[in-house]
C-alpha cells in the first residue's frame, strides 16, 4: 500500500491546481490566463525571495543551522513568514495593479491565486516524484552500487528504513498541505484584490500579515510539534482564511457577452405627436 500512497501523494500535489483551474473555469466562468499569471507571479516574487533571504543570512538573520526550540527559532519563525509575505503579496499586488487592470473582481481573484498556490504546489509536487522514485529505487539496490561512499552507506540505509516504516497515509500529508496552501493562496489574493475593489490598502498590509503567521506558524511548530499537529495548525488557519474568503465576495460586475454590442434604446414607432403648427407655418420655414 505504500507503493500507492507515496505515488498517489506526489500525483494529487501536481493534478489539483489543474483540477481547481478546471472547475473555477467552468463554474465561475473565468479565463484560463489568470492561473498562468498567477503562476509567473508565484515565479516572480521567488526570483526576489530566495536571494533575499540569501541576504538575511549573511547579515546572520537567518542562521545556516536552523534552531530547534525557544527565542531563537520564534525569532526565526516571525523572520522568515515576514520574508515570505511581503515578497509574496507584494508582487500580487504589483501584477493586479500594473498588468491585470480589467479583472477587478471576486473570482479573478480567485483564479489568480489558484495560479500563485497551484505552480508552488507543481514544484514541491515534482520534487516528490523524484523523492519518491529514489526510495523505490534504493529499496531494493544497494545504495553502494549506485556509487554512494561506504561511509554514506549505513545513513541513506536508515533513511529508507524509516521510509517504509510509516503509516500506510502518512505519504499523503504532503498533498493535505498543499490543500491548506493553495487554499490560503486564494484567501491572499481576494485579500489584496480588496486593494482595488474597496480601494484601501490595509488589506494589502492584511495579507502580508497572514501570510507571515500561516508560514511562521508551519516553521516554529515543524520543530516543536511534528508534522501531525503542524498539519492541523495550518490546516485551522487555511479553513479560517476560506471562511473570510467568502466573507468578502462581493457583486460581481456585469459584463457584456462576447460580441454583443450595447445599443441606443429604439425610437418610438407611431405617428408624430400633434403641434400647432398649420401648413403655411411649415410652408414658410422649409426653406430657412
Amino acid at each position: 500500500m505504500l507503493y500507492i500512497t507515496y505515488t498517489l501523494n506526489f500525483v494529487l500535489m501536481i493534478g489539483m491546481p489543474f483540477l481547481l483551474a478546471a472547475f473555477l473555469a467552468r463554474r465561475l466562468h473565468v479565463r484560463w490566463g489568470l492561473f498562468w499569471v498567477g503562476t509567473v507571479t508565484f515565479i516572480g516574487s521567488q526570483i526576489v525571495h530566495i536571494p533575499f533571504n540569501a541576504l538575511l543570512g549573511r547579515l546572520g538573520l537567518v542562521p545556516a543551522a536552523p534552531p530547534t526550540s525557544g527565542w531563537p527559532l520564534l525569532e526565526l519563525a516571525i523572520i522568515l513568514g515576514l520574508s515570505a509575505g511581503v515578497c509574496e503579496e507584494l508582487a500580487r499586488y504589483l501584477v493586479l495593479r500594473f498588468w491585470l487592470k480589467r479583472d477587478r473582481s471576486w473570482r479573478s481573484a480567485l483564479m489568480f491565486g489558484a495560479g500563485h498556490g497551484g505552480v508552488e504546489a507543481v514544484i514541491f509536487g515534482t520534487l516528490a516524484a523524484i523523492q519518491t522514485l529514489n526510495i523505490f529505487i534504493l529499496r531494493n539496490i544497494d545504495p553502494a552500487k549506485l556509487g554512494v561512499p561506504a561511509d554514506k552507506v549505513p545513513a541513506i540505509q536508515a533513511q529508507i528504513a524509516t521510509a517504509w516504516n510509516v503509516p500506510v497515509l502518512y505519504p499523503l500529508l504532503g498533498a493535505v498541505e498543499r490543500v491548506s496552501a493553495i487554499s490560503t493562496h486564494l484567501f491572499l489574493a481576494v485579500l489584496v484584490m480588496q486593494v482595488f475593489i474597496r480601494r484601501n490598502t490595509l488589506f494589502l498590509a492584511a495579507a502580508i500579515l497572514w501570510h507571515a503567521l500561516t508560514d511562521g506558524v508551519a516553521v516554529f511548530a515543524a520543530s516543536t510539534w511534528g508534522a501531525l499537529p503542524t498539519e492541523a495548525a495550518i490546516g485551522v488557519l487555511a479553513l479560517v482564511g476560506l471562511a473570510l474568503l467568502f466573507a468578502l465576495r462581493t457583486p460581481e460586475p456585469i459584463d457584456a457577452a462576447p460580441g454583443e454590442a450595447t445599443l441606443p434604446p429604439p425610437l418610438a414607432s407611431g405617428p408624430l405627436p400633434a403641434g400647432n403648427a398649420s401648413a403655411d407655418q411649415l410652408d414658410r420655414t422649409r426653406f430657412q
